[in-house]
């Protein structure tokens, strides 16, 4: 009977129930927030290595009064987002070529699989050089660090596009432009919105690294100053900046996953 009740609760259907679903996410994000109040409260460990709840919040809030939070948050978005939009301006299209036309794979496969093992933090000396310390090498890094898994991952879910749907359209007179732009990439849309919206973690995680080239403001910039004078409080609270706005972001691709590609949903 348990075994059935269990089975029950983790079938398809069950997930059907929006209060079950919501339910399941809710613990998910208080389970680790109850083991950090029980750690913190029980003092196993020192506070000023993992400072309490209260402590965090206090720090988030003071940074909200003062201004330096919506400063920061305002600098780091708009470096990912230009990033973001660099690289996805040039990976998407790139990835449905490579993946429509074998010769385009084979030109241009091999050069960004090479490219993509290159951690995109050793372009820093380069980019510096390049392009100064001001704001272009900071988004230009994060660009580098996304636009090659754009691209992979795309030309991967072109190669999933039904060879009857391309084969029909050309049948009835189609060119290979309209192959590419009406049928491949309509029916891949879906998977490319799914791409960006993974890879958009790609260009949040490299944030802290592109805040390194000079930056004044900004939340990884933030988080540097605080470990340099020991405030982990404040670490604390600007990595839950950092993983709200970014949980918010991904809420967001979803949202227009189920606007744009409803019988993907």
């Amino acid at each position: 009977m348990i075994a059935h009740f269990i089975q029950r609760c983790f079938s398809s259907e069950a997930f059907r129930f929006a209060g079950l679903r919501l339910g399941l996410h809710g613990t998910s994000l208080l389970l680790p927030l109850l083991l950090w109040l029980v750690l913190s409260h029980a003092q196993v460990v020192d506070a000023a290595f993992l400072p309490s709840p209260a402590h965090v919040i206090d720090s988030l809030w003071s940074m909200a009064r003062s201004g330096i939070l919506m400063a920061d948050a305002s600098a780091s978005i708009r470096r990912v987002m230009l990033g973001f939009l660099l690289a996805a301006v040039m990976g998407v299209p790139l990835g449905i070529l490579m993946g429509s036309f074998a010769t385009i794979r084979a030109l241009l496969e091999p050069l960004s699989g090479f490219l993509r093992y290159m951690p995109a933090a050793a372009f820093t000396p380069l980019l510096i050089i390049y392009l100064g310390i001001d704001e272009a090498p900071k988004i230009a890094l994060i660009a580098i660090g996304t636009v090659f898994f754009n691209m992979l991952m795309v030309m991967d879910a072109v190669k999933f596009c039904p060879r009857e749907l391309v084969e029909t359209t050309l049948t009835l007179g189609g060119s290979q432009r309209q192959v590419v732009a009406q049928v491949i990439t309509r029916y891949t849309l879906p998977a490319i919105i799914d791409t960006l919206r993974i890879n958009m973690a790609t260009s949040w995680n490299l944030l802290v690294v592109a805040e390194l080239l000079a930056a004044d403001v900004g939340l990884g910039k933030r988080i540097q100053l605080a470990q340099r004078f020991f405030r982990t409080e404040q670490i604390f609270a600007d990595l839950l900046v950092l993983g709200l706005i970014g949980f918010a972001i991904d809420l967001a691709f979803r949202l227009l996953l189920r606007l744009t590609c409803r019988w993907a949903v």
